[in-house]
């Protein structure tokens, strides 16, 4: 099974300097918990969770009202392409601990998001508890700013 077969095409994205309240408003009309962060050419640089938002910004005191998402959001970006297998993103997925991964084509636009619920719903079934075991260890990683 490759990602292609199981991601959700077509996903909205954001710029850097994007508002946070904007992409948190995107999130709640997509039903999702990230949003790839693009350049001007649709490649991603980074992505924006609403674990990012949260941890990073509103935990810290800081408004999100008044922030843009270049400030909060994880870079760089793990991605994966359609074709690749299913089980080798869960295993980028382990390694990185992250819930989703951007899909890009061969020019680097992104294309797709393939997400930890996608696999459990819709993957081999013994990929889906290595996955969710591994990456819902305990993680300090999305308190950083911006991943530093």
């Amino acid at each position: 099974m490759q990602v292609k077969d199981i991601m959700t095409r077509d996903p909205s994205c954001c710029s850097p300097s994007a508002n946070l309240r904007e992409v948190a408003e995107m999130m709640v009309a997509e039903d999702c918990g990230e949003i790839p962060v693009c350049d001007d050419d649709g490649k991603p640089i980074g992505v924006v969770t609403d674990r990012d938002i949260v941890c990073r910004i509103v935990a810290k005191g800081m408004n999100p009202l008044e922030m843009e998402v270049e400030e909060c959001m994880s870079a760089p970006v793990i991605t994966a392409g359609p074709d690749t297998p299913v089980e080798d993103c869960a295993r980028l997925m382990e390694q990185y601990q992250v819930r989703r991964l951007p899909v890009i084509d061969a020019g680097g636009k992104c294309i797709g998001m393939l997400a930890q619920a996608d696999i459990a719903v819709k993957g081999p079934r013994d990929t889906v508890v290595e996955v969710v075991e591994k990456v819902s260890e305990p993680n300090t990683f999305a308190s950083t700013v911006g991943g530093r």
